[in-house]
C-alpha cells in the first residue's frame, strides 16, 4: 500500500526518499524518481515531512524510538506521520516523545484496502495538532477522497479501531449470507445484485462478495494483520472496561484461518473457516 500511495505523491511532482527493508518493494517509486536511501536515518535527517506505514505496533516503536529512530535523526519542526494501523497508546507516546524533540507528529492509518491506495481514494484518519493536518492535507489528498481530523494524538487511531470493529461484524455477516444463499440453491451473482442494492448495501459486498464468489483470496489486506487490529481494539476495550463479544468471536475465527496455513490470505477468506465449520456440522 505505501508504494502506491507514494507513487501518487511523486505523480504530484514533489521530491522525496524511500527506504523499506526490501528494495525490491520501492521498485515503482524509484522508478519514479524516489531516492533510495539505505536507513531511516539518513531519510529523516534530510527529509522535511516522513510517512511510515509499517507491519505491527512493535514495527513502529522499532522506527519511531531508538538513538538512530526517526525522532532521535530528524529536524527540529519536521513533521512524522504514521499512517500504520498501530496502538492508540502508541501514537501518544511517540507524540509526546517527539515534541521534546521540537517534531510534530500526526497518527494517520487508513482504510480501503489495495484498491483504495491503487485508486487514491482511501479513507484517512487523523490524530494531533490540527494546524500540523492543516499542513498536511494537500498531500493527504493525493492518496485519499475522505480524509477526517479526528481531534488529538491516537484519536486517529481510535477511530480506526472503530472501522475495524464495525469490519469485522460486517464480514462475517457477509460471508454467512453467502453462504446461506449458496446452499440454498440461489443464483449468487443475482442475490448479490438485489441485496447491495438494499439496507445491506455496503463496501464489503460490493468489493469483496465478488471476489468469494470468484473463490479470489488473494491478499488485499492480511488475514494476519487483521488480527493483530482486532488484538489492539480488544485490549483497548479491556482498558475501557467495555466488552465486544462479536470482535471477539471474529478474531477467533480468523485465528483458525491462520492455524489453517490461511495467514497470507486476504480477509475475506473468513469464507474458509465458515465452510469449514458448515462442513463439519453437516
Amino acid at each position: 500500500m505505501g508504494s502506491s500511495m507514494f507513487s501518487h505523491i511523486l505523480k504530484a511532482g514533489y521530491t522525496g526518499m524511500v527506504y523499506n527493508r526490501t528494495k525490491e518493494k520501492a521498485g515503482e517509486v524509484i522508478r519514479l524518481g524516489a531516492e533510495w536511501t539505505e536507513k531511516p536515518a539518513i531519510l529523516a535527517a534530510q527529509c522535511d515531512i516522513i510517512f511510515t506505514i509499517v507491519g505491527y505496533p512493535e514495527d513502529v516503536r522499532e522506527l519511531y524510538f531508538g538513538e538512530e529512530g526517526l525522532i532521535n535523526s530528524a529536524g527540529s519542526g519536521s513533521i512524522l506521520v504514521d499512517m500504520t494501523t498501530s496502538s492508540p497508546g502508541l501514537a501518544k507516546e511517540i507524540y509526546t516523545y517527539a515534541m521534546t524533540k521540537g517534531i510534530h507528529t500526526l497518527d494517520a492509518p487508513v482504510s480501503g484496502g489495495d484498491t483504495g491506495a491503487i485508486n487514491a481514494s482511501l479513507s484517512i484518519m487523523t490524530g494531533g495538532n490540527k494546524e500540523v493536518f492543516e499542513t498536511i492535507l494537500p498531500l493527504f489528498k493525493l492518496m485519499g477522497d475522505k480524509i477526517t481530523y479526528q481531534g488529538v494524538e491516537g484519536s486517529g487511531q481510535n477511530t480506526k479501531m472503530c472501522n475495524q470493529i464495525a469490519i469485522a461484524g460486517t464480514m462475517i455477516g457477509v460471508c454467512e449470507s453467502l453462504l446461506y444463499g449458496y446452499q440454498s440453491g440461489l443464483d449468487m451473482k443475482t442475490m448479490l445484485k438485489a441485496i447491495s442494492g438494499g439496507a445491506a448495501a455496503c463496501w464489503t459486498l460490493d468489493n469483496l462478495a465478488p471476489r468469494i464468489l470468484k473463490q479470489d483470496y488473494d491478499p488485499g489486506f492480511y488475514v494476519e494483520h487483521f488480527i493483530k487490529d482486532m488484538s489492539i481494539a480488544l485490549e483497548e476495550a479491556r482498558k475501557m472496561n467495555i466488552v465486544l463479544p462479536g470482535l471477539a468471536l471474529v478474531q477467533q475465527l480468523y485465528i483458525s484461518l491462520v492455524a489453517s496455513g490461511h495467514g497470507k490470505k486476504g480477509t475475506q477468506a473468513l469464507m474458509l473457516a465458515l465452510k469449514k465449520i458448515s462442513d463439519t456440522n453437516g
